[in-house]
């Protein structure tokens, strides 16, 4: 039924009065607006942050010399997104949110032991930055350096503040707010069925290519590395054991679980050098890109159809002990190090359309190049898929949604300064394709020599050495980002611990943790996608939609595996490696995907009524719009084969017509031929993509201009129900939380002793 956002709110507050006989399940008004208050204390801690913040980007922005020091970049960042959450975000929580604890979330609503499962926030937390951190922050910003250090770090820093935040926490509470709906469901019902249908198909098309790019950066990090194997598939065993120590043996003991997983996850890490390097060990985890493919395949199958409390959230919450721990560990480095940085703030590709890492200049690639680091359309898809289905209560939803995609930043600025960190020379070397450099030191050398780049003088002995320091036969053309970043963080983290002896240690370790950070992202997202579905096939076959009917949550999972595993095994199997083919579908695709999300969430802002406030949508929607149809007119139209799909299909089908055996990159008429194929298939998505992306921007604008005429919308949220639960909005419980938290615990106690049977309510 039809209802203006003030008639919701006032339903909304009929429809929340509080059990008499239960302690409060919400902080009241008074005690919220008395511990925001402002105190000297609190004013000169800002001011401080703010300085020192102010300070950083000044070094970086505009006192530069023929160095910066490193460490700029880590208290630019880390300011930057303290004001941002304790501000920016505040304002979007009173404004645009408006959260009340005192309603009950989709997961206590609809719980059902397998997918609505209220969870405590910090697992919660671990297992959405989990899922969302995947291979976008760590390589993203790393082909992005052959720009200059400079666009990157702003683009990334403020970008997340004002863009990537605010997509992810926004569409995180508007999905819970509708019972844990996904962002293609959420588009039908808030832009109407064209509007909808067209997000829907864009979505699933998007989440297929976006996983399978994922599992490949998994597979070829961890192919013929038998220590990452073994390191990895640990994760497993030890997730599931977490599982069932939260579930049955020790509930709530999230510390005492914590402690144990980390050590546990700790031993699987260490062990792993020591299985690798004995015969029985090597034998059992030396494999091949095609069968870790084929198991990666098997486990994503498996871990979206098992109960999420079982693997899913404590696997992630587990991984995220170490992707967390490695980049403050890395951030400490760097400030303890200082190393100085002699990239340029903009480099020389920065206008060129040429570059020997990317293709394409600074304006739009650079952006869909960072991806992830800074917005990432794929967030919304675990926004609005598995994490507003395990929320306890409604403020949590800003340290998730909005903290949970800051810490992914700065995952992607320690990236960033992982890569610059390197000398150009051997940054370009690795960086660039073996058509440019032939796959050769004594190549390498010729080719980044020739590029005229100042200060660089690369030598084959630079190569060599820095190869033997970390193991390696060779660290030419190691493309994708991840070697990149694991020699980088080697660098600087063997100058603090362990020294030169241990630069190889450091190296495979990185590999490793490269390599977990993003299969955590693989089995979330395969379960988004099966939720994607059961609620586009939901629309014509209503049984699909309960994600508690067995069969329809089999039969989903098995044609999205099926979609992303056959994608996945091309990309193992093309003769010129499946990261050329499909990583820069992924950038522009990705984008296309936030322009979506950020276009349904302007519609539903407008339909509360907060008209005011609109700007905060807007902005970071029009942006995107506008570099993600850019990126994708490039793409279709340029000329330049080396940026345009089609210009490249046709160069390499009229070279095959003129009987030429070899062309470009390509050695082999096989090879040549499956360009023609690989760019055939990229133009054409790269097609649908854009004009579904512009269809449903263009029906999100008209939506939102009706709703400023009418005064507001249709509200398409769930029905309010009153909370029988309590839990804290942050991850440090207030003085007013804990005093609640005591009155819980009493009552618990009594009601244990009345009625041993359990704890029902709460």
């Amino acid at each position: 039924m039809p209802s203006t956002p003030s008639g919701a709110a006032a339903a909304s507050t009929d429809a929340l009065a509080q059990d008499p006989n239960l302690p409060p399940v919400a902080v009241p008004p008074e005690d919220l607006k008395r511990e925001s208050r402002w105190t000297p204390a609190k004013i000169a801690l800002w001011a401080g942050i703010a300085l020192l913040g102010g300070v950083a980007w000044t070094m970086l922005a505009i006192v530069r010399g023929e160095t910066v020091n490193a460490m700029w970049f880590v208290f630019a960042a880390v300011c930057t997104y303290l004001i941002g959450y304790r501000f920016y975000s505040k304002v979007i929580e009173r404004h645009l949110t408006k959260p009340d604890d005192r309603r009950a979330t989709p997961a206590e609503v609809k719980a059902d032991g397998k997918d609505y499962v209220p969870t405590d926030r910090r697992v919660l937390y671990g297992h959405h930055f989990a899922a969302i951190a995947g291979a976008g922050p760590l390589v993203g910003p790393v082909l992005a350096a052959q720009m200059g250090y400079l666009p990157g770090t702003i683009w990334i820093i403020v970008g997340v503040v004002l863009a990537g935040a605010v997509q992810d926490y926004l569409v995180l509470f508007f999905s819970m707010r509708r019972g844990g709906r996904t962002i293609g469901q959420m588009a039908r019902d808030e832009l109407g069925r064209v509007g909808g249908t067209a997000a829907m198909i864009a979505a699933l098309l998007i989440m297929i290519i976006i996983v399978a790019i994922l599992a490949l950066v998994v597979v070829n990090a961890l192919g013929e590395s038998p220590w990452g194997v073994f390191s990895v598939s640990m994760t497993i065993p030890i997730a599931l054991f977490m599982g069932v120590y939260l579930r049955f043996i020790r509930p709530g003991r999230i510390t005492e679980v914590s402690i144990i997983g980390f050590v546990l996850l700790m031993l699987a890490i260490i062990g792993g050098g020591w299985v690798a390097s004995t015969e029985w060990g090597y034998a059992m985890f030396h494999l091949d890109r095609t069968t870790i493919a084929w198991g990666i395949i098997i486990y994503g199958f498996v871990a979206a159809v098992l109960p999420v409390w079982l693997l899913l959230a404590p696997r992630d919450y587990l991984s995220t002990f170490m992707k967390i721990g490695v980049i403050v560990m890395l951030a400490g480095a760097v400030v303890l190090v200082r190393p100085e940085i002699s990239v340029p703030a903009i480099s020389e590709f920065a206008n060129s359309e040429l570059g020997p890492v990317v293709s394409g200049s600074l304006f739009p690639f650079l952006f869909v190049t960072i991806a992830c680091g800074a917005l990432s359309g794929f967030h919304a898809l675990i926004a609005s898929g598995t994490t507003p289905k395990l929320v306890e209560k409604e403020r949590q939803t800003r340290v998730i949604g909005y903290g949970g995609m800051l810490m992914e930043s700065f995952v992607a600025i320690m990236a960033l300064v992982a890569a610059i960190s390197l000398d150009r020379g051997i940054y370009f070397a690795m960086n660039s394709s073996a058509a440019m450099t032939g796959g050769t030191v004594e190549g390498a050398v010729a080719f980044v020599n020739s590029l005229g780049l100042t200060g660089v003088n690369l030598t084959p002995e630079m190569l060599t050495s820095t190869a033997a320091a970390v193991g390696e036969e060779s660290i030419v053309s190691r493309t994708g980002g991840a070697p990149t970043l694991a020699l980088g963080l080697a660098n600087i983290m063997q100058q603090l611990f362990g020294g030169a002896a241990l630069a190889g240690f450091w190296y495979h370790f990185a590999i490793m943790f490269e390599a977990l950070f993003i299969l955590t992202a693989v089995d979330a997202g395969t379960r988004v996608a099966r939720f994607m579905l059961q609620d586009s096939i939901g629309n014509v076959l209503p049984k699909f939609k309960d994600v508690s009917w067995r069969p329809g949550v089999w039969i989903c999972t098995a044609i999205m595996v099926a979609g992303w595993g056959a994608i996945l095994i091309m990309g193992v199997t093309d003769p010129l490696g499946g990261i050329n083919t499909l990583f820069p579908l992924f950038g522009i695709a990705n984008q296309l995907l936030a322009a979506i999300a950020l276009a349904v969430v302007l519609a539903i802002v407008a339909k509360r009524g907060a008209f005011r406030w609109l700007w905060i949508v807007a902005l970071p929607l029009a942006f995107a719009a506008v570099v993600t149809i850019t990126a994708s007119m490039y793409k279709i139209f340029s000329p330049v084969p080396q940026v345009g799909y089609w210009a490249n299909h046709f160069a390499f089908k009229d070279a095959l017509a003129a009987g030429e055996t070899s062309f470009g990159t390509a050695t082999s008429v096989e090879a040549m031929e499956a360009v023609v194929r690989n760019t055939f298939v990229q133009g054409m998505l790269s097609i649908i993509f854009v004009s579904l992306a512009i269809v449903v921007i263009a029906i999100s604008v008209g939506v939102t201009i009706r709703a400023i005429r009418r005064g507001g919308g249709t509200d398409a949220e769930d029905p309010a129900v009153p909370s029988r639960r309590f839990a804290p909005a942050g991850f440090v419980a207030t003085r007013a939380e804990r005093a609640i938290e005591a009155e819980w615990s009493e009552h618990d106690a009594e009601r244990d002793v009345a009625s041993p049977a359990g704890r029902a309510g709460h």
